[in-house]
């Protein structure tokens, strides 16, 4: 790792999907679960889920982009889970599941919208993507049992039947991308 690490915030579902696939990847120094996006100081995971702060469900990824860029981060991102559906992920729903990318530069924001306008001129999906693109905003982390959560958990119901399959399709997509 070279000392330049830049930060992506990916919103894409059930954060501990997203950690599970990104902690994995070469370039990726860290990965915390926690909320961003929202009005309410302080957001716990039952408000979240709740649906009464606004925030989304996010991860926070500290990478080094000599090893990993933006855009492949953003590759991943946009196999492993539904871009056109509005705050949704498979029986996950709510505006807390939507997707979202929430960038930290001009840079980042100018190659999310290439990609998504890449992605859509070949139509890569059926339907529109729907993710929001946001200037980032506070990060709050989540609790610390939701850090790592997969790996503490891997044999969970919801471990088993969500995020095993993301984390399978993950590794058959980006095998040389892994550590």
């Amino acid at each position: 790792m070279s000392a330049q690490t830049e930060t992506a915030i990916l919103g894409g579902g059930c954060f501990w999907c997203l950690e599970a696939v990104f902690e994995q990847l070469k370039g990726v120094a860290k990965v915390e679960s926690g909320y961003t996006g929202g009005a309410a100081p302080n957001p716990t995971y039952e408000a979240v889920c709740g649906g009464k702060t606004g925030h989304a469900e996010v991860i926070r990824v500290t990478f080094d982009p000599s090893v990993i860029s933006f855009r492949e981060l953003l590759e991943v991102f946009f196999v492993i889970h539904d871009p056109t559906t509005l705050n949704r992920q498979g029986a996950d729903v709510g505006t807390q599941y939507r997707s979202a990318i929430f960038y930290t530069s001009e840079e980042q924001r100018h190659t999310t919208g290439e990609v998504i306008q890449e992605l859509t001129n070949a139509k890569t999906f059926a339907n529109p993507i729907v993710t929001k693109v946001e200037l980032a905003q506070e990060f709050f982390k989540a609790e610390e049992y939701h850090q790592g959560y997969y790996r503490a958990n891997p044999d969970r119901g919801y471990c088993q039947m969500v995020v095993s399959p993301k984390v399978a399709k993950a590794r058959a997509a980006f095998a040389a991308k892994l550590k």
